[in-house]
């Protein structure tokens, strides 16, 4: 019988946390499934705006390569109409998630795939939470020093939180909202 922890580091492993450099192609996955998205969900009122979030959203900076998406909600509870779409398009939702303020969806991860590719997220619209995502994306497009800055922080972070995905988050969470201040939003992002 397989040991229970060699089992555990094995699946950790398998989704461990890893930075590359900036890959032009992003842009167009991002937009295809955004495309995708539009389509399944075109004539939903509840869909307000779907955004290419995160580091692969910035030209040039190196991220973990997951393409990050926001769907922007009137509401979370109309937008529960999205689950059964979302995993017919191979999206695994997180009903555990202990962000109440967002839905959260991951496309490959194991062991339905071989590797993550996508998340969505689907928050209110013009909420704090998705002022704010936009806010720090769209700061570091223009600053381009802060943005290898950045790139760096995460380098050094995937060292130290390799296979654990929750303090490598948390332990980004500080630097977030020093950007977010510097860009002018004065609450910090929280995940």
């Amino acid at each position: 019988m397989a040991d229970p922890n060699d089992i555990l580091h094995k699946k950790a492993q398998e989704d461990a946390i890893y930075i590359v450099n900036y890959n032009p192609a992003w842009v167009n996955l991002a937009r295809e499934e955004i495309k995708t998205l539009k389509e399944i969900f075109s004539g939903e009122d509840w869909v307000m705006d779907i955004q290419h979030i995160g580091s692969t959203a910035v030209p040039g900076l190196a991220a973990k390569p997951i393409i990050d998406i926001y769907i922007g909600t009137r509401s979370l509870e109309e937008a529960q109409r999205a689950v059964i779409p979302l995993e017919n398009l191979g999206y695994s939702f997180w009903k555990e998630n202990p962000n109440k303020e967002k839905m959260f969806f991951v496309k490959g991860m194991p062991p339905f795939g071989t590797g993550r590719t996508h998340h969505i997220h689907v928050v209110k619209y013009d909420s704090d939470y998705w002022r704010a995502s936009i806010l720090f994306r769209d700061y570091l497009r223009k600053h381009s020093q802060e943005a290898q800055t950045y790139a760096a922080l995460k380098y050094q972070l995937m060292q130290d939180h390799g296979t654990d995905r929750e303090a490598y988050t948390d332990a980004k969470t500080a630097y977030i909202a020093s950007v977010l201040k510097k860009a002018g939003f004065q609450d910090a992002l929280r995940r």
